[in-house]
């Protein structure tokens, strides 16, 4: 491979980095061509980007997006696949739907919003991570709730309210 082939490899592993703000590092070494085009497909039915480059050319990537990350980069070892997404629990789902079938993909890292995970005992943990969609849903509907109890509050007191009034002039 030339020198410019790697730089322009180093420059689209950096520029999908800075983008996605989520990747994965994967170990899918020893698979059938059969079983890496399974992953590829329900990478691309679930929204991931995935490819395959030399450590040495992801360790230079990293350095070039600013991820300062040595655990990161102590992972590189091996064959390693790199899964981006813009929602950061969705690629340690698709390892470990593939998983049931297949001890393989391992996960070897992961950088979700510039959150480090390394090891395979990660990937419960990433799969429960809620996106960033999820959680404003969730805080939405946190914050609605002592509003509408509130509403109901004065709307029910209001009631209670113009009947004890009521009360009191029937009796006056």
């Amino acid at each position: 491979m030339r020198k410019e082939e790697k730089q322009e490899i180093v420059q689209a592993l950096t520029d999908r980095i800075q983008a996605f703000g989520n990747f994965y590092i994967a170990d899918t070494a020893n698979l059938s061509v059969a079983k890496v085009n399974t992953i590829r497909r329900k990478c691309f039915e679930d929204g991931i980007q995935i490819q395959v480059a030399k450590n040495s050319l992801i360790r230079k990537a990293l350095e070039a997006a600013g991820v300062d990350s040595p655990e990161l980069v102590g992972v590189l070892k091996g064959s390693s696949t790199l899964l981006f997404s813009e929602v950061g629990n969705a690629p340690a789902k698709l390892i470990k739907n593939l998983r049931k079938t297949n001890d393989k993909p391992l996960l070897k890292g992961a950088f979700i919003d510039s959150a480090i995970f390394v090891g395979d005992n990660q990937l419960d943990a990433l799969v429960n991570l809620k996106s960033k969609n999820e959680l404003i849903g969730d805080i939405i509907g946190l914050l609605q709730s002592p509003a509408k109890n509130v509403i109901s509050a004065l709307q029910s007191g209001g009631n209670k309210l113009a009947g004890i009034v009521k009360t009191l002039q029937e009796r006056g």
